[in-house]
């Protein structure tokens, strides 16, 4: 049996801090653009002093690079377990499966819309080391989808003949249009029909029975 640290109260309040310090990064960014917004804003809105800032990152561009990637980790952490590649064995198994994906993913994307704008709308237009860093990000997300595709494949309850690079991206493609989509319609509703949208298409296609 193990037991977990408990977590002192100075160490809660740096989380904190350094929590709020990204959440009104975003709140400037959305308001002023990236490029107009400088750490004085941010400290300023915040009533903390630019040394503080600085405890906590480099810069305003440090804060971007830890959103980018504490969304890997959350995404990659919602494909562990009963949601790993190789959990399911069947057709019917990975379709629950990828149902419990999408509605984990909706929840991740979905947590702060702000951050998801920003990053699929925005964050490619830093400069080119965060453009290659985002593309980084969409290479990884389908390397994951293919690993559920070759799955299918090895154990023959996906098409042999299957293109698994292509479609995983294919796939990633219509999840992304369901997250840009979200940040116009974020009602459970709009969520839910694309979500139902997007795995009928991975399973049925659209061409009419003959």
């Amino acid at each position: 049996m193990t037991t977990e640290t408990p977590v002192s109260r100075a160490a809660r309040k740096k989380q904190e801090l350094r929590r709020e310090i990204v959440e009104t990064a975003f709140d400037c960014f959305a308001e002023r653009g990236y490029h107009a917004t400088g750490i004085a804003d941010i400290a300023a809105r915040l009533g903390i002093g630019h040394g503080t800032f600085y405890r906590y990152f480099q810069n305003k561009r440090d804060i971007v690079d830890h959103v980018i990637t504490d969304l890997v980790e959350k995404v990659v952490g919602a494909l562990a377990a009963d949601n790993a590649p190789d959990a399911v064995n069947s057709l019917s198994e990975y379709r629950k499966q990828s149902a419990r994906i999408g509605d984990a993913l909706a929840g991740i994307f979905g947590s702060d819309p702000r951050m998801a704008r920003f990053l699929l709308l925005e964050a490619a237009g830093i400069d080119a080391e965060m453009r290659e860093r985002v593309l980084d990000f969409y290479e990884t997300a389908a390397g994951l989808t293919a690993g559920y595709l070759h799955h299918g494949v090895n154990l023959g309850y996906l098409h042999e003949d299957l293109d698994v690079d292509a479609t995983a991206r294919a796939i990633n493609g219509m999840i992304l249009a369901s997250v840009l989509s979200g940040l116009r319609d974020p009602s459970p509703e709009g969520q839910a029909a694309m979500s139902r949208a997007v795995r009928r298409v991975m399973y049925d296609g659209i061409a009419a029975p003959r």
